[in-house]
């Protein structure tokens, strides 16, 4: 008398395991990048290729446009190479600099407060007052981050921004002066970590001319 009841079980259990299967590993279902990717801002609105977290991301006179973003990112729908480069322009407005982006993240990510702690690598031109260049693995206050203190940001400056990552190497460059590299043991890749977002803390920020290549 069993029978069916352990039938109509097992069934059930093996359809809920299942579907937390697919819960846990299961990609974000963003198309990956064929070969390059650009893109210039050149229209009104954000459009349905970008994920906009909950800041007042914006585009003006043709650049993607914020401030007080409060770690809220702009994260691209598509999913990135493993082996990468990614340029683009960035201009902060303020003395503050604040130039900031994450590679290799969720796609989703965002501050709840005012702590923090990303899915990616975390590349920041002018952080902190405009004091230190940083490059973190997952959080940017960690002890294991990269530091730099020689280049700053000039405020009003449009700067040209090239981060590659090959292999467990990434590394930051703005106008072709290196800010900061880091060998990571344990690379982020594959599914959870293979987006691109601009971010921001608090400085009004212009970014343009994105440009993604897989090497």
């Amino acid at each position: 008398m069993f029978g069916p009841y352990v039938s109509r079980l097992s069934v059930s259990a093996l359809a809920l395991s299942a579907a937390l299967t697919g819960v846990s590993c299961t990609p974000l279902g963003d198309p990956a990048l064929a070969g390059e990717f650009k893109e210039n801002f050149d229209r009104d609105d954000l459009g349905e290729m970008w994920n906009n977290t909950g800041a007042s991301w914006r585009i003006v006179n043709g650049e993607l446009s914020i401030d007080n973003a409060r770690n809220r990112p702009l994260w691209l729908r598509r999913q990135i190479p493993r082996d990468v480069r990614i340029e683009f322009d960035a201009r902060s407005m303020s003395e503050q600099g604040d130039i900031k982006v994450e590679v290799m993240g969720d796609g989703r990510s965002r501050a709840l407060t005012d702590s923090y702690t990303a899915t990616s690598y975390v590349v920041i031109f002018g952080g902190w007052g405009n004091s230190l260049n940083v490059l973190a693995r997952l959080d940017e206050h960690a002890d294991d981050r990269v530091e730099s203190h020689g280049m700053r940001v000039e405020a009003g400056h449009t700067y040209h921004m090239r981060i590659e990552r090959r292999g467990s190497v990434i590394t930051a460059w703005a106008d072709d002066q290196e800010l900061v590299t880091m060998n990571d043991e344990a690379p982020l890749h594959g599914p959870g970590h293979d987006h691109f977002a601009f971010n921001n803390w608090e400085a009004q920020v212009f970014f343009d001319n994105l440009h993604i290549t897989a090497l």
